[in-house]
């Protein structure tokens, strides 16, 4: 007997009948003779409309009472669900985040998972019962509902998973898989059967929706199979693994874009030691995470900083900016939410020489501008023109031969 950890997202379960065939496809792999841990998604977009009820009440700036309210959203789901199993005459049970186990820190609306007692969890397995949690969610040491942050669910899987020594997390989703690009943007997109765990975590990190970052992490730092899967059809999906578990390589398996990208610039920043330290350290002590970064050529003892941020955070981050700029004797700064990112990913990439000169050639075939690179053993990144996104996505797809992989 197999024990699975299977996630549902929130476009799965947007409706009570989404919810019946949810259910419908659990007791059947219940039937199967499977132990079973379901992790659950808020409903389709309640979670957007819980925080369009918070905006209403005046207050925006509570976090701690934020997720109080977000975290109903997966509980709401989680109860339905095992409703639905029940009636099904399929044993279930619900359970919150922090019923589960789930300890977090204290960082409201980004908290981490710091660790797992699973206690509660194998009692209800060992009841046979198909166990429902609320995903996204879980407990800081002070006794307060945390979240995880969009996409928070697929973390709360991947770490159950890790914890119970899952045979593998499945991620139920409403696309078939990994694609190597955005099928809504490439119409001739492939879907991966494997994809190595750095690819993935290098994908979800520069903007492949389909998987969270954090969750791909987990699954790298603990060994945990996923398969990404379509909750509407029984087609195959995407097995993410590790590298030596893989067929063979490929030298570049996926375009990533991420178009939620603000560039800032500092001109003429003093060019000496603690400066990079002073501009950053505030911006990471206010949890905003920096990406790409550019300093410019030396010039009378003073030269240019640019990077990159979330683009939902540049509002945020300005008055910070505006302080160091003040603090370190800067001539001034500039900002912009019209640019995007574009990436190619490879495990293949490390022996492989060229590939980021056939990048940037076909980029300038395409008459796009580069406004910055950013490297690593496994991807390139380039800031482009918002504009362009989509016809750098395309091209690189054609360049990269991606719609004849494998």
């Amino acid at each position: 007997m197999s024990l699975l950890v299977s996630k549902f997202g929130g476009s799965s379960v947007a409706s009570i009948e989404k919810i019946t065939n949810v259910a419908l496809r659990i007791k059947a792999m219940k039937d199967q003779g499977n132990d079973l841990v379901i992790v659950i998604s808020a409903m389709g977009d309640t979670t957007d409309e819980l925080v369009e009820l918070a905006l209403k009440t005046g207050e925006r700036n509570n976090p701690r009472e934020m997720d109080m309210l977000l975290s109903t959203g997966e509980q709401q789901s989680a109860a339905l669900l095992a409703l639905t199993l029940n009636a099904l005459q399929c044993p279930a049970v619900s359970l919150t985040g922090w019923q589960a186990g789930i300890k977090t820190d204290g960082i409201h609306s980004k908290a981490r998972i710091s660790g797992i007692e699973p206690d509660r969890i194998q009692s209800e397995i060992e009841q046979d019962n198909v166990v429902v949690i609320a995903g996204f969610q879980g407990l800081s040491p002070e006794g307060n509902i945390t979240t995880l942050g969009r996409g928070g669910s697929d973390t709360s899987a991947v770490a159950l998973a890790a914890s119970l020594g899952a045979e593998r997390c499945l991620i139920f989703t409403d696309v078939n898989g990994v694609y190597t690009a955005d099928p809504r943007i490439v119409k001739e997109a492939s879907k991966l059967k494997q994809i190595s765990y750095e690819e993935m975590l290098e994908m979800a990190s520069l903007g492949a929706g389909v998987l969270q970052p954090r969750a791909a992490e987990f699954a790298m730092l603990y060994n945990v199979d996923i398969e990404v899967i379509s909750s509407f059809n029984n087609e195959p999906g995407t097995i993410i693994t590790e590298v030596g578990k893989m067929e063979k390589h490929r030298i570049v398996s996926g375009i990533a874009h991420d178009i939620n990208v603000a560039k800032i610039a500092l001109f003429d920043v003093p060019d000496q030691p603690g400066i990079a330290m002073t501009v950053f350290k505030l911006l990471a002590d206010n949890k905003i995470n920096v990406d790409m970064i550019i300093q410019g050529g030396v010039r009378s003892n003073r030269n240019d900083i640019a990077f990159t941020i979330e683009g939902d955070e540049l509002n945020r981050a300005l008055p910070l900016v505006n302080k160091v700029v003040e603090k370190i004797g800067a001539s001034g700064m500039s900002y912009g939410k019209d640019v995007a990112k574009i990436s190619i990913v490879g495990a293949g990439m490390q022996s492989n020489p060229g590939v980021a000169a056939a990048m940037f050639e076909a980029l300038a075939e395409a008459n796009i501008n580069i406004h910055m690179i950013s490297t690593s053993e496994i991807k390139v990144s380039c800031i482009v023109d918002e504009i362009d996104i989509n016809k750098a996505v395309q091209v690189l797809h054609s360049k990269f031969h991606l719609d004849a992989i494998d």
